[in-house]
């Protein structure tokens, strides 16, 4: 374990912009995507099915491996892991750029969530591990608010490469930013967890990867391609080792998910909120992206800036959420929140063609992103408040593994429920979208309600950084968690 070093220093320079570089690389991907998913439809072909493949790859990877990513840096170093796990996700990017077919861009995909499986655990831990703990709050600061900015000019970026440009310019420009981030790392200490020691439990990952492998392809193509061979097979591999996966952590001396920590109540709620919140934001966001471009005939750049209230609001609003959740106690944001994301969604059904912007999107926009400003922030701090400061770092991993799993779910199951899996390259969504966003406004609500029924009163909290910022540190001592 290497000296910890002062933020000003050299060496706290160089560790900071080596994290900001490459966490920053990840969130502008996630936030650029949404807005080409048209373009990409347009020019690979394949209607929603690929579209939902385009997203679902890369969430199926990364959700499926975080918690092993960070495990391995721990183990092996994280400085080390964090390099892999960047050159990985910048080949695979080119390689997303370059895909000829759908079905070439969704193998790049998958191998871009290998890649950010090992990159966004890292980010946080070598910050924790590296810098001196005077400096740690404020390093976490500028950490997450440069990395906030990445996300938030995403749409802007992607928008405009899609108009101004071409689609595959949304992944090509991954490549010089993690470049840069390269260089920086030559200069940023090696740091291991000296006490990561024993079988690391690659069951559990095969476990959990085939299992949503298996599922969500079923999910995907069983309403379009119906059940046959390739999607029976897939399902009952896929549901065999989903039931497998917790007999295996039960047994192994290193679970990826210690099943002691669903003993809680309040761990147990707080991420089942984090399943129906994120799986209504990511299910939501998705259909509207293809709502404003293929049924109110908005620009990709359109688009980005439609959508980007929700970004600014939780900018600015989640420091204070989270300092008045500290004072309170996380139960009543935690229950209002979800209500209010559920108002916003609800609203959003007005997003339709002939409307506004000023009346049809902004007003559910606005709502939402208040909805979320109030739910993220005490919502994470629930979850570390619900067990010791020994197994913080777990448990920060397991919900980051839940919200990205509910992305998955979201976007694989809630275009089928409601009716547009048969939707074709550039149609428009028809009533389907206000069905998916009603659906989506019952979930939102439903996580109020659990809420309501889980979480505890009490000021048991720490306040994350920013929201949306999700880490897998496996370090017991990290003070840096979200």
């Amino acid at each position: 374990m290497s000296t910890a070093v002062a933020l000003r220093s050299g060496s706290g320079r160089w560790i900071l912009l080596a994290t900001i570089l490459g966490s920053g690389v990840a969130f502008l991907d996630g936030s650029v995507v949404n807005v080409a998913l048209p373009a990409i439809g347009r020019d690979v072909g394949g209607g929603l099915r690929v579209l939902q493949w385009v997203l679902d790859a890369y969430l199926l990877t990364l959700s499926a491996l975080l918690l092993l990513g960070g495990a391995l840096g721990d183990r092996y170093g994280r400085r080390r892991v964090f390099t892999v796990g960047l050159v990985v996700f910048t080949l695979a990017s080119l390689g997303c750029g370059l895909a000829p077919t759908g079905e070439a861009l969704i193998v790049a995909r998958l191998a871009q969530g290998v890649g950010g499986a090992l990159l966004v655990p890292g980010s946080l831990a070598l910050i924790n591990a590296s810098i001196d703990p005077d400096d740690r709050g404020e390093a976490v600061g500028r950490w997450a608010g440069l990395t906030g900015v990445s996300s938030a000019i995403g749409p802007f970026v992607g928008g405009w490469l899609v108009d101004a440009a071409s689609w595959r310019w949304v992944f090509f420009i991954n490549v010089p930013i993690a470049a840069a981030a390269m260089l920086a790392l030559r200069h940023v200490p090696e740091t291991r967890d000296p006490n990561a020691t024993g079988r690391l439990d690659i069951g559990g990952a095969v476990a959990v990867t085939v299992g949503l492998a298996g599922t969500i392809y079923a999910l995907i193509e069983v309403p379009t391609a119906g059940w046959d061979t390739a999607s029976t097979t897939a399902a009952v591999v896929g549901v065999t080792a989903l039931v497998v996966f917790p007999w295996l952590e039960a047994r192994h001396p290193s679970p990826l998910l210690p099943l002691s920590l669903l003993r809680s109540s309040q761990f147990t709620g707080a991420n089942l909120v984090t399943l129906t919140v994120y799986a209504a934001l990511s299910g939501a966001l998705f259909l509207l992206s293809l709502q404003l471009q293929q049924t109110m005939g908005y620009s990709a750049l359109e688009t980005g800036i439609a959508t980007l209230p929700i970004t600014i609001i939780m900018l600015l609003l989640s420091g204070r959420v989270g300092a008045l959740a500290q004072r309170t106690g996380p139960r009543v944001p935690m229950t209002v929140g979800p209500f209010a994301c559920a108002a916003g969604l609800w609203l959003l059904t007005r997003a339709e063609a002939g409307a506004t912007y000023l009346g049809g999107v902004l007003p559910g926009v606005l709502v939402f992103g208040l909805g979320l400003s109030i739910t993220v922030a005490p919502l994470t701090a629930a979850v570390l408040g619900s067990v010791g400061p020994e197994r913080g770092g777990v448990a920060s991993g397991v919900n980051n593994a839940v919200s990205r799993l509910a992305g998955l779910l979201a976007v694989a199951v809630l275009p089928v429920v409601a009716g547009l899996a048969g939707t074709g390259d550039g149609a428009p969504l028809g009533p389907g979208f206000a069905t998916a966003l009603h659906i989506s406004a019952v979930m939102c609500a439903a996580g109020g309600v659990i809420a309501a029924l889980t979480i505890d009163r009490g000021d048991r909290v720490e306040t994350p950084p920013l929201p949306g910022l999700n880490h897998a540190c496996q370090d017991p001592a990290c003070e840096c968690r979200d």
